[in-house]
């Protein structure tokens, strides 16, 4: 990263920490740009507490941090956090600029943050086994494993940079990330990518659901219709294996042919996404029905979990809520139908209102829970809430020049902005 962006960059926080402030908002402000207010304070908050000085373009995985914290996201779990997030942490960064960067206003002001990410993702890649993909923790303080999901993020996220900028440069690193994913599929199990490289025990959503939208992006960016082939196969086999008889996905297959049926809101997300874009892609109206019938089914599970009194769905993970917001916001794009977004826009609102701690974090469970208020936040849990209301600020357009459903564009905008 050149001088003049490190000297910048104290700058462009301050000026957007003073965007927020402590005020009520101004009398007749629209969501639209309510919504971006609230995206970039949140990238602001999280980018001064979670950015680590030594290391250009990394995290800490926690704030405050100890290092004391036990993740519980790795393989045989119990890993100490260590002195940078790991990978699957920071590309809820990487993924929230992209997001702020489809905000025309917002573009030319986070181009220099991409270009950090950029190199921070960097240090993950791990060239020294073949095919070249990207570790769980950067390559500079130590050997890791490969997790096959890990790296369609990392294909994604290359991905919607070079639908924000066209530098060809990153689609050919999202193509290479994925020959090392496709490089994990075997046909036990009827087919499929396992979740790490090297264990070959189980064939999960994540993996799958996360390779698929790689293998279509790529397609949509490159017209190679080798991706376009990886993607129906990749959805294919999802459907086919961990589809359940309540329409949502099942968490993973085994070897024996067992399916977990433990449901996680971003399995069904990323499926649901990967439904529109093929439908978007190939004309083939099977597609955008089975995408429909799975946001009803989505929300229909998700809502009835016990969940807290408040919301309207049960919030898993703020993470995984995200990318089931990708999958309805693609959606609602197609058919127009807000309600799904809507539920999770009330829920996003009842957080910030009410379950920020005293830095302006958000709780992970969105409520006002005392203990969770005085914990460390995770950077996985802050990242996506910037991601999320950049998303909503630049839906607001769509949906006020194009109301459908019975909406009017006269309607009134909700009344959550109390602060």
């Amino acid at each position: 990263m050149s001088s003049p962006f490190r000297r910048l960059l104290p700058g462009a926080i301050s000026l957007l920490l003073l965007l927020p402030g402590l005020a009520p908002k101004a009398a007749g402000q629209s969501p639209a740009v309510e919504y971006r207010r609230r995206a970039e304070s949140m990238y602001a908050v999280v980018w001064q507490h979670y950015q680590v000085p030594a290391h250009l373009g990394l995290f800490t995985e926690n704030y405050p941090s100890n290092r004391a914290d036990t993740l519980t996201y790795m393989q045989g779990g119990g890993v100490q956090e260590k002195a940078v997030s790991f990978l699957w942490p920071f590309s809820g960064m990487f993924s929230a600029t992209n997001a702020l960067l489809k905000i025309p206003k917002a573009k030319r002001r986070y181009l220099p943050y991409l270009s950090t990410l950029v190199t921070g993702v960097e240090k993950y890649r791990d060239t020294l086994r073949t095919p070249p993909g990207y570790q769980a923790y950067p390559v500079q303080f130590e050997k890791s494993d490969r997790y096959y999901d890990d790296n369609g993020l990392v294909a994604i996220d290359y991905m919607e940079a070079y639908f924000n900028t066209k530098n060809p440069v990153y689609m050919r690193r999202a193509q290479g990330v994925f020959t090392f994913i496709v490089s994990g599929w075997n046909e036990d199990a009827g087919g499929g990518v396992t979740w790490l490289e090297g264990h070959n025990d189980q064939k999960p959503a994540c993996t799958n659901g996360m390779a698929t939208l790689a293998a279509l992006k790529i397609y949509q960016g490159s017209q190679d219709r080798h991706y376009l082939d990886w993607g129906r196969k990749l959805y294919g086999w999802m459907y086919q294996n961990l589809r359940d008889s309540t329409g949502v996905y099942s968490n993973d297959k085994k070897l024996d042919g067992k399916v977990n049926r433990t449901f996680y809101t971003y399995n069904s997300g990323s499926m649901l996404e990967a439904g529109v874009l093929l439908y978007e892609l190939t004309g083939e109206k099977h597609y955008l029905t089975e995408a429909q019938q799975l946001a009803k089914d989505a929300y229909g599970h998700f809502s009835q979990e016990p969940h807290h009194a408040p919301l309207n769905l049960k919030i898993d993970l703020p993470w995984f809520v995200t990318v089931l917001f990708r999958g309805y916001e693609a959606l609602y794009r197609q058919d127009g139908n807000y309600q799904y977004i809507g539920a999770i826009e009330q829920d996003l609102n009842y957080a910030w209102e009410h379950a920020r701690d005293a830095n302006g974090l958000l709780t992970a469970s969105w409520t006002a829970n005392p203990d969770e208020l005085k914990k460390p936040k995770r950077l996985l849990d802050e990242g996506c809430i910037a991601e999320l209301y950049a998303r909503l600020s630049a839906l607001q357009k769509i949906k006020k020049a194009q109301p459908k459903r019975g909406e009017s564009s006269n309607s009134p905008a909700p009344d959550y902005f109390h602060q």
